[in-house]
């Protein structure tokens, strides 16, 4: 099994920045490709990043040129750095990890997920 614990949440103003970090521990093996997927109130959870092992990356056209995702293999470690916030960046962000190789934006390929810490961005 892989934990996975969220921290760096909180409360923003617009335009401000946020960095995100998620811990794995246990079998960081599986850890191939960390990603971090969001849950807006009353809509569906959706996909933000992802970084592979080797640094492939991925991201929502939604956030691309605003979020950065980087991760540190030695301390099992990812983060989301937020910057350029909207108030439609408010959700729960959750860290997911699987032991896929290639990257993927699919939910349904994470085996394993944090529970989530909240950002919220006030206008």
């Amino acid at each position: 099994q892989v934990q996975l614990v969220e921290s760096g949440g909180g409360l923003v103003q617009a335009g401000g920045s946020l960095r995100l970090s998620c811990a794995a521990s246990g079998r960081t093996y599986s850890t191939n490709i960390m990603a971090w997927f969001r849950q807006a109130p009353g809509k569906e959870r959706e996909f933000v990043a992802v970084m592979s092992r080797s640094g492939t990356t991925l991201q929502a056209d939604s956030v691309k040129g605003r979020f950065t995702i980087s991760r540190d293999n030695a301390k099992n470690t990812v983060h989301l750095q937020m910057n350029s916030l909207k108030p439609e960046d408010t959700a729960i962000y959750y860290c997911a990890a699987s032991e896929m190789v290639l990257v993927t934006r699919r939910s349904s390929a994470y085996d394993y997920w944090g529970q989530g810490t909240q950002v919220t961005v006030s206008s």
